[in-house]
């Protein structure tokens, strides 16, 4: 299966699309816009409290950020169905710490339809293997809302461990204040967590 291909920019991580069986991950452009409101609008998940998903009239000024964010080494991606060839989501690589080789994979949201089938688990196996192979990668970390149930059981499903809870971490769009549930998988640990996630699709 051929995980990497794309062209390659000079920083500690390589701005490249990522293709599996089910998934294929774009280097996130404005072009992916439309798509992306389309997918926002399968399941409305901006309407859950705990979630930072952009509503489809602030999906323009959404990824404009994240696209600015790569100036800071980060990386989002525009997520596609290859089944349908819709985009069905994005993900990203940010807080990408060179000198530490860490970085959290995050502001992960999908289409209502595309829940609970292959697309996050290869999602992540790709992007793992892009951290940890490709890069030498000492950690990934995931972090995610308290109450955000659905999110943190999907991932301690990949393998990652809870490292703590990080209480009053943030303020949220309505005035609220998220703990944060912090995970983490190892640089050590990829091995056996990448067969777990080989199983899961297979």
């Amino acid at each position: 299966m051929n995980y990497f291909h794309g062209e390659q920019i000079m920083s500690w991580l390589n701005s490249v699309n990522l293709a599996g069986e089910y998934v294929s991950l774009e280097v996130l452009t404005m072009a992916h816009l439309e798509g992306l409101k389309e997918a926002v609008l399968d399941g409305e998940s901006w309407r859950l409290w705990y979630a930072n998903v952009p509503a489809p009239d602030m999906m323009e000024t959404y990824v404009k950020k994240a696209i600015q964010g790569t100036q800071d080494g980060n990386i989002a991606f525009a997520v596609r169905c290859l089944k349908t060839q819709k985009v069905v989501g994005t993900t990203r690589f940010y807080h990408v710490d060179e000198k530490n080789k860490r970085a959290r994979v995050g502001y992960t949201w999908y289409a209502q339809s595309v829940r609970k089938t292959p697309i996050n688990t290869e999602c992540k196996l790709l992007l793992l293997c892009h951290l940890f192979e490709n890069h030498s990668a000492m950690a990934v970390e995931f972090r995610t809302h308290f109450f955000n149930q659905g999110s943190r059981r999907a991932i301690e499903r990949l393998g990652a461990k809870q490292d703590g809870i990080l209480r009053c971490d943030q303020i949220m769009q309505d005035g609220s204040m998220r703990d944060t549930v912090v995970y983490s998988i190892l640089g050590t640990e990829w091995p056996a967590v990448k067969n777990h996630l080989k199983s899961k699709l297979n």
